[in-house]
Protein backbone atom coordinates (compact mmCIF):
# COMPACT_ATOMS: atom_id res chain seq x y z
CA UNK A 1 0.00 0.00 0.00
CA UNK A 2 1.00 3.27 -1.03
CA UNK A 3 1.94 5.99 1.93
CA UNK A 4 -1.13 7.81 0.82
CA UNK A 5 -3.27 4.79 1.25
CA UNK A 6 -1.87 4.68 5.16
CA UNK A 7 -2.47 8.39 5.26
CA UNK A 8 -6.23 7.71 4.07
CA UNK A 9 -6.25 4.76 6.69
CA UNK A 10 -6.02 6.75 9.61
CA UNK A 11 -8.72 7.54 11.21
CA UNK A 12 -8.14 11.08 12.07
CA UNK A 13 -7.88 11.70 8.51
CA UNK A 14 -10.82 10.31 7.47
CA UNK A 15 -12.79 12.22 9.57
CA UNK A 16 -11.57 15.12 8.90
CA UNK A 17 -12.09 14.65 4.86
CA UNK A 18 -15.85 13.90 6.11
CA UNK A 19 -15.95 17.10 7.88
CA UNK A 20 -14.63 18.86 4.86
CA UNK A 21 -17.33 17.47 2.71
CA UNK A 22 -19.74 18.18 4.99
CA UNK A 23 -19.00 22.41 5.16
CA UNK A 24 -17.81 21.78 1.48
CA UNK A 25 -22.10 20.65 0.66
CA UNK A 26 -23.48 23.25 3.49
CA UNK A 27 -21.64 26.09 1.97
CA UNK A 28 -22.51 24.82 -2.08
CA UNK A 29 -26.00 24.44 -1.33
CA UNK A 30 -26.21 27.76 0.95
CA UNK A 31 -24.18 30.17 -1.33
CA UNK A 32 -23.95 31.63 -4.98
CA UNK A 33 -23.72 28.37 -6.52
CA UNK A 34 -26.50 26.48 -4.97
CA UNK A 35 -28.24 26.29 -8.54
CA UNK A 36 -25.12 25.07 -9.94
CA UNK A 37 -25.08 22.68 -7.07
CA UNK A 38 -28.58 21.28 -7.31
CA UNK A 39 -28.14 21.01 -10.90
CA UNK A 40 -25.35 18.46 -10.23
CA UNK A 41 -26.77 16.61 -7.53
CA UNK A 42 -30.08 15.87 -9.91
CA UNK A 43 -28.20 15.46 -13.14
CA UNK A 44 -29.28 11.94 -14.46
CA UNK A 45 -26.39 9.63 -15.65
CA UNK A 46 -26.22 6.59 -16.75
CA UNK A 47 -28.24 3.86 -18.90
CA UNK A 48 -32.23 3.84 -18.65
CA UNK A 49 -31.61 -0.25 -18.44
CA UNK A 50 -32.08 -2.49 -15.32
CA UNK A 51 -33.37 1.63 -14.24
CA UNK A 52 -29.63 3.02 -13.92
CA UNK A 53 -30.56 6.02 -15.04
CA UNK A 54 -30.02 7.29 -11.44
CA UNK A 55 -29.20 11.31 -10.22
CA UNK A 56 -25.44 11.96 -9.12
CA UNK A 57 -26.68 12.11 -5.68
CA UNK A 58 -28.45 8.22 -5.87
CA UNK A 59 -24.99 7.30 -7.69
CA UNK A 60 -23.49 8.67 -4.47
CA UNK A 61 -26.19 7.12 -2.04
CA UNK A 62 -26.54 3.85 -3.77
CA UNK A 63 -22.80 3.15 -5.59
CA UNK A 64 -20.57 4.77 -3.09
CA UNK A 65 -21.79 4.12 0.12
CA UNK A 66 -21.86 0.18 -1.35
CA UNK A 67 -18.52 0.21 -0.87
CA UNK A 68 -18.41 1.89 2.42
CA UNK A 69 -20.61 -1.11 3.44
CA UNK A 70 -18.79 -3.60 1.81
CA UNK A 71 -15.50 -2.81 3.87
CA UNK A 72 -17.79 -2.42 7.25
CA UNK A 73 -19.01 -5.94 6.17
CA UNK A 74 -15.18 -7.22 6.29
CA UNK A 75 -14.29 -6.08 9.12
CA UNK A 76 -17.35 -7.33 10.68
CA UNK A 77 -16.34 -10.73 8.88
CA UNK A 78 -13.16 -10.65 10.67
CA UNK A 79 -13.45 -9.24 13.43
CA UNK A 80 -16.49 -12.74 13.79
CA UNK A 81 -14.04 -15.01 12.50
CA UNK A 82 -10.56 -14.45 14.24
CA UNK A 83 -11.42 -10.68 16.34
CA UNK A 84 -12.85 -10.09 19.33
CA UNK A 85 -16.09 -10.92 18.21
CA UNK A 86 -14.77 -14.51 18.07
CA UNK A 87 -14.94 -15.15 21.40
CA UNK A 88 -17.98 -15.71 22.48
CA UNK A 89 -18.01 -13.52 26.32
CA UNK A 90 -15.90 -11.03 24.41
CA UNK A 91 -18.56 -10.28 21.75
CA UNK A 92 -21.52 -10.53 23.76
CA UNK A 93 -21.07 -7.26 25.43
CA UNK A 94 -20.72 -4.73 21.44
CA UNK A 95 -23.61 -6.76 20.25
CA UNK A 96 -25.73 -6.71 23.11
CA UNK A 97 -24.28 -2.44 23.50
CA UNK A 98 -25.19 -2.55 19.89
CA UNK A 99 -28.69 -3.79 19.92
CA UNK A 100 -29.30 -1.25 22.93
CA UNK A 101 -28.20 1.10 20.81
CA UNK A 102 -30.18 0.64 18.09
CA UNK A 103 -33.93 -0.34 20.31
CA UNK A 104 -33.69 2.77 22.70
CA UNK A 105 -33.08 5.41 20.00
CA UNK A 106 -36.10 3.94 18.37
CA UNK A 107 -38.35 4.34 21.26
CA UNK A 108 -37.08 7.69 22.21
CA UNK A 109 -37.89 9.06 18.56
CA UNK A 110 -40.82 7.24 18.87
CA UNK A 111 -41.92 8.97 22.12
CA UNK A 112 -40.98 12.30 21.45
CA UNK A 113 -42.99 12.09 17.62
CA UNK A 114 -46.04 10.51 19.33
CA UNK A 115 -49.15 11.30 16.99
CA UNK A 116 -46.64 12.73 13.90
CA UNK A 117 -47.66 10.35 10.62
CA UNK A 118 -44.27 11.11 9.62
CA UNK A 119 -42.37 8.68 12.52
CA UNK A 120 -43.76 5.95 10.71
CA UNK A 121 -40.52 5.61 9.15
CA UNK A 122 -38.21 8.09 10.47
CA UNK A 123 -38.39 6.34 13.69
CA UNK A 124 -35.72 4.65 12.15
CA UNK A 125 -33.15 7.66 11.17
CA UNK A 126 -31.35 7.45 15.25
CA UNK A 127 -30.49 4.12 15.43
CA UNK A 128 -27.17 4.43 13.49
CA UNK A 129 -23.37 4.96 14.21
CA UNK A 130 -21.05 6.52 12.26
CA UNK A 131 -17.94 4.29 12.05
CA UNK A 132 -15.37 7.15 10.18
CA UNK A 133 -16.75 9.56 12.49
CA UNK A 134 -17.26 8.26 15.69
CA UNK A 135 -13.82 6.49 15.30
CA UNK A 136 -11.99 9.87 14.20
CA UNK A 137 -13.11 11.60 17.30
CA UNK A 138 -12.00 8.94 19.46
CA UNK A 139 -8.64 9.17 18.21
CA UNK A 140 -8.14 13.09 18.48
CA UNK A 141 -9.70 13.16 22.12
CA UNK A 142 -8.81 10.00 24.13
CA UNK A 143 -5.00 8.50 23.55
CA UNK A 144 -4.90 8.13 27.30
CA UNK A 145 -7.61 5.38 27.30
CA UNK A 146 -6.84 1.91 27.19
CA UNK A 147 -7.14 -0.10 23.66
CA UNK A 148 -9.90 -1.91 24.49
CA UNK A 149 -12.41 1.21 24.48
CA UNK A 150 -11.70 1.43 20.31
CA UNK A 151 -11.69 -2.24 19.94
CA UNK A 152 -15.24 -1.83 21.87
CA UNK A 153 -16.83 1.04 19.58
CA UNK A 154 -15.17 -0.26 16.73
CA UNK A 155 -17.18 -3.71 17.24
CA UNK A 156 -20.13 -2.15 18.38
CA UNK A 157 -20.23 0.17 15.47
CA UNK A 158 -19.83 -2.08 12.88
CA UNK A 159 -22.86 -4.64 14.38
CA UNK A 160 -24.78 -1.10 14.71
CA UNK A 161 -24.22 -0.46 10.71
CA UNK A 162 -24.92 -4.40 10.08
CA UNK A 163 -28.03 -3.65 12.09
CA UNK A 164 -28.96 -0.64 10.23
CA UNK A 165 -28.33 -2.54 6.82
CA UNK A 166 -31.40 -4.95 7.80
CA UNK A 167 -33.45 -1.76 8.85
CA UNK A 168 -32.92 -0.56 5.08
CA UNK A 169 -33.55 -4.15 3.51
CA UNK A 170 -36.74 -4.19 5.37
CA UNK A 171 -38.36 -0.94 5.70
CA UNK A 172 -37.20 0.36 2.45
CA UNK A 173 -37.57 -2.69 -0.19
CA UNK A 174 -40.00 -1.51 -2.76
CA UNK A 175 -41.50 -3.69 -5.42
CA UNK A 176 -39.85 -6.74 -5.68
CA UNK A 177 -38.05 -8.60 -8.77
CA UNK A 178 -38.11 -12.12 -8.70
CA UNK A 179 -35.88 -12.69 -11.41
CA UNK A 180 -33.40 -9.87 -10.34
CA UNK A 181 -33.05 -11.72 -6.83
CA UNK A 182 -32.14 -14.78 -8.27
CA UNK A 183 -29.72 -13.32 -10.23
CA UNK A 184 -28.32 -11.86 -7.11
CA UNK A 185 -28.14 -15.39 -5.44
CA UNK A 186 -26.69 -16.78 -8.17
CA UNK A 187 -23.92 -14.44 -8.21
CA UNK A 188 -23.40 -14.53 -4.55
CA UNK A 189 -22.94 -18.22 -4.78
CA UNK A 190 -20.64 -17.69 -7.90
CA UNK A 191 -18.54 -15.26 -5.72
CA UNK A 192 -18.85 -17.85 -2.62
CA UNK A 193 -17.34 -20.60 -4.94
CA UNK A 194 -14.60 -18.48 -6.43
CA UNK A 195 -13.74 -17.59 -2.99
CA UNK A 196 -13.79 -21.56 -1.97
CA UNK A 197 -11.93 -22.82 -5.38
CA UNK A 198 -8.83 -19.69 -3.80
CA UNK A 199 -9.32 -17.55 -7.21
CA UNK A 200 -7.55 -14.28 -6.58
CA UNK A 201 -7.48 -12.46 -10.43
CA UNK A 202 -9.61 -9.04 -10.15
CA UNK A 203 -10.77 -9.72 -13.31
CA UNK A 204 -13.33 -12.13 -12.25
CA UNK A 205 -14.34 -10.60 -8.82
CA UNK A 206 -14.54 -6.54 -10.01
CA UNK A 207 -17.14 -7.72 -12.72
CA UNK A 208 -18.47 -10.31 -10.19
CA UNK A 209 -19.11 -7.27 -7.80
CA UNK A 210 -20.52 -5.22 -10.06
CA UNK A 211 -22.87 -7.00 -11.46
CA UNK A 212 -23.72 -8.72 -7.93
CA UNK A 213 -24.64 -4.68 -7.33
CA UNK A 214 -26.76 -4.12 -10.41
CA UNK A 215 -28.55 -7.56 -9.57
CA UNK A 216 -29.42 -6.18 -5.82
CA UNK A 217 -30.62 -3.18 -7.23
CA UNK A 218 -32.88 -4.29 -9.89
CA UNK A 219 -34.52 -6.54 -7.19
CA UNK A 220 -35.86 -3.92 -5.41
CA UNK A 221 -33.48 -4.43 -2.53
CA UNK A 222 -31.12 -1.76 -1.39
CA UNK A 223 -28.28 -1.91 -3.09
CA UNK A 224 -25.81 -1.47 -0.10
CA UNK A 225 -27.12 -4.69 1.12
CA UNK A 226 -24.99 -6.14 -2.37
CA UNK A 227 -21.58 -4.93 -0.51
CA UNK A 228 -22.44 -6.75 2.92
CA UNK A 229 -23.44 -9.68 1.87
CA UNK A 230 -20.26 -9.94 -0.72
CA UNK A 231 -18.15 -9.52 2.36
CA UNK A 232 -19.24 -11.61 4.63
CA UNK A 233 -18.69 -14.52 1.81
CA UNK A 234 -14.94 -13.49 1.78
CA UNK A 235 -12.38 -15.87 3.23
CA UNK A 236 -11.19 -14.43 6.88
CA UNK A 237 -8.33 -17.14 7.28
CA UNK A 238 -5.26 -17.23 5.11
CA UNK A 239 -3.91 -20.32 3.87
CA UNK A 240 -0.56 -21.84 4.51
CA UNK A 241 2.23 -19.61 2.54
CA UNK A 242 -0.31 -16.45 2.05
CA UNK A 243 0.80 -13.29 3.70
CA UNK A 244 -2.61 -11.76 3.99
CA UNK A 245 -6.32 -13.20 3.69
CA UNK A 246 -8.52 -11.89 0.44
CA UNK A 247 -10.80 -10.33 3.84
CA UNK A 248 -7.34 -8.19 4.84
CA UNK A 249 -6.21 -7.88 1.66
CA UNK A 250 -9.27 -6.17 0.22
CA UNK A 251 -10.25 -4.47 3.74
CA UNK A 252 -6.79 -2.65 3.48
CA UNK A 253 -6.70 -2.17 -0.59
CA UNK A 254 -10.08 -0.17 -0.32
CA UNK A 255 -10.51 1.14 3.40
CA UNK A 256 -9.02 4.15 1.96
CA UNK A 257 -10.95 4.77 -1.34
CA UNK A 258 -14.26 4.16 1.48
CA UNK A 259 -12.57 6.37 3.87
CA UNK A 260 -11.23 9.34 1.00
CA UNK A 261 -13.89 8.91 -1.85
CA UNK A 262 -16.92 6.92 -0.95
CA UNK A 263 -18.19 8.11 2.61
CA UNK A 264 -17.41 11.86 2.34
CA UNK A 265 -18.47 11.91 -1.62
CA UNK A 266 -21.91 10.63 -0.75
CA UNK A 267 -22.07 13.33 2.45
CA UNK A 268 -20.97 15.47 -0.59
CA UNK A 269 -24.55 15.15 -2.25
CA UNK A 270 -26.33 14.33 1.26
CA UNK A 271 -25.64 16.44 3.41
CA UNK A 272 -26.33 19.68 1.29
CA UNK A 273 -29.58 21.13 3.07
CA UNK A 274 -30.55 24.96 2.78
CA UNK A 275 -29.89 26.47 5.93
CA UNK A 276 -31.81 29.69 6.85
CA UNK A 277 -33.41 31.19 9.60
CA UNK A 278 -37.14 29.49 8.89
CA UNK A 279 -35.28 26.26 8.58
CA UNK A 280 -33.41 26.64 11.75
CA UNK A 281 -36.36 27.67 13.83
CA UNK A 282 -38.01 24.75 12.81
CA UNK A 283 -34.92 22.48 14.00
CA UNK A 284 -35.76 23.27 17.37
CA UNK A 285 -39.60 23.53 17.47
CA UNK A 286 -40.38 20.68 14.85
CA UNK A 287 -41.43 17.40 16.58
CA UNK A 288 -39.39 15.47 14.14
CA UNK A 289 -36.21 17.37 14.08
CA UNK A 290 -36.91 17.02 17.61
CA UNK A 291 -37.20 13.50 18.46
CA UNK A 292 -34.07 12.33 15.86
CA UNK A 293 -32.08 14.78 18.06
CA UNK A 294 -33.54 13.20 21.13
CA UNK A 295 -32.96 9.61 19.48
CA UNK A 296 -29.44 10.47 18.63
CA UNK A 297 -27.81 12.27 21.74
CA UNK A 298 -30.05 10.87 24.07
CA UNK A 299 -31.51 7.10 23.59
CA UNK A 300 -27.55 6.32 22.22
CA UNK A 301 -26.22 7.00 25.32
CA UNK A 302 -29.39 5.35 27.59
CA UNK A 303 -29.01 2.49 25.45
CA UNK A 304 -25.54 1.25 24.84
CA UNK A 305 -24.64 1.69 28.63
CA UNK A 306 -27.90 0.05 29.66
CA UNK A 307 -27.67 -2.87 27.85
CA UNK A 308 -24.15 -2.72 28.68
CA UNK A 309 -24.33 -2.79 32.25
CA UNK A 310 -27.35 -4.63 32.43
CA UNK A 311 -25.64 -7.65 30.36
CA UNK A 312 -22.70 -7.63 32.59
CA UNK A 313 -24.62 -7.14 35.92
CA UNK A 314 -26.49 -10.60 34.61
CA UNK A 315 -23.09 -12.30 33.95
CA UNK A 316 -24.12 -12.45 30.17
CA UNK A 317 -20.54 -10.22 29.10
CA UNK A 318 -18.00 -9.26 30.88
CA UNK A 319 -16.90 -5.57 30.59
CA UNK A 320 -13.08 -5.48 29.54
CA UNK A 321 -10.39 -5.65 33.30
CA UNK A 322 -8.76 -1.97 31.85
CA UNK A 323 -12.04 -0.69 31.02
CA UNK A 324 -14.08 1.58 34.02
CA UNK A 325 -17.89 2.25 33.66
CA UNK A 326 -16.84 5.90 33.36
CA UNK A 327 -15.12 4.73 30.41
CA UNK A 328 -18.00 2.84 28.67
CA UNK A 329 -20.19 6.25 29.49
CA UNK A 330 -17.73 8.13 27.91
CA UNK A 331 -17.65 5.88 24.53
CA UNK A 332 -20.97 5.59 24.68
CA UNK A 333 -21.96 9.31 24.22
CA UNK A 334 -19.87 8.46 20.47
CA UNK A 335 -22.78 6.39 19.38
CA UNK A 336 -24.88 9.13 19.05
CA UNK A 337 -22.92 10.36 15.95
CA UNK A 338 -24.95 9.44 13.70
CA UNK A 339 -24.46 10.92 10.34
CA UNK A 340 -23.17 8.96 7.65
CA UNK A 341 -26.21 6.27 7.29
CA UNK A 342 -28.16 8.32 9.60
CA UNK A 343 -28.45 10.71 6.69
CA UNK A 344 -29.20 7.89 4.51
CA UNK A 345 -32.31 6.65 6.03
CA UNK A 346 -33.08 10.15 6.31
CA UNK A 347 -32.66 10.25 1.99
CA UNK A 348 -34.83 7.10 2.11
CA UNK A 349 -37.58 7.55 4.93
CA UNK A 350 -38.72 11.45 3.66
CA UNK A 351 -39.30 13.41 1.26
CA UNK A 352 -38.80 17.55 0.24
CA UNK A 353 -38.55 20.10 3.29
CA UNK A 354 -38.98 17.28 5.81
CA UNK A 355 -35.74 15.05 4.77
CA UNK A 356 -33.99 18.07 5.01
CA UNK A 357 -35.08 18.80 7.96
CA UNK A 358 -34.35 15.60 9.45
CA UNK A 359 -30.79 15.54 7.72
CA UNK A 360 -30.29 18.84 9.67
CA UNK A 361 -31.74 17.28 12.81
CA UNK A 362 -28.71 14.60 11.94
CA UNK A 363 -26.19 16.90 11.33
CA UNK A 364 -27.22 19.38 14.78
CA UNK A 365 -27.37 15.56 16.71
CA UNK A 366 -23.76 14.45 15.21
CA UNK A 367 -22.09 17.89 16.35
CA UNK A 368 -23.57 17.83 19.66
CA UNK A 369 -22.81 14.58 20.72
CA UNK A 370 -19.30 14.66 19.19
CA UNK A 371 -18.13 17.56 21.30
CA UNK A 372 -20.18 15.78 24.57
CA UNK A 373 -18.00 12.87 24.12
CA UNK A 374 -15.42 14.83 23.32
CA UNK A 375 -15.40 16.37 26.55
CA UNK A 376 -16.05 13.26 28.60
CA UNK A 377 -13.20 11.32 26.78
CA UNK A 378 -9.89 13.96 27.14
CA UNK A 379 -11.89 13.55 31.33
CA UNK A 380 -11.10 10.31 31.40
CA UNK A 381 -7.87 10.14 28.85
CA UNK A 382 -6.13 12.18 31.17
CA UNK A 383 -7.55 9.94 34.63
CA UNK A 384 -6.10 7.41 33.15
CA UNK A 385 -2.79 9.46 32.45
CA UNK A 386 -2.77 10.10 35.89
CA UNK A 387 -3.89 7.40 37.17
Amino acid sequence: MTEFGRFLRTETVGGSILVGATAIALLSANGPWADAYLTLRDTEVGPHFLHLNLTVGDWAKDGLLALFFFVAGLELKRELVVGELSRLKNAMLPVIAAFGGMVVPALVALGVGWGDPRMAQAWAIPVATDIAFALGVLALTASGLPSSARVFLLSLAVVDDLGAILVIAILFTGSFDLVAAGAAVALLVLYWFLQRKRVRTPWVYVPVAVATWVAVHSCGVHATVAGVALALLTRVRADPGEDESPCLRLEHRLQPWSAGLAVPGFALFAAGITINGEALGRLFTDRLSLAIIAGLVVGKLVGIVGSSLLAVRFGVARLPSDLEKRDLVAVAMLGGVGFTVSLLIADLSLDGPDMELAKGAVLVASLLASLLAAVLLLRRSRAHSVG
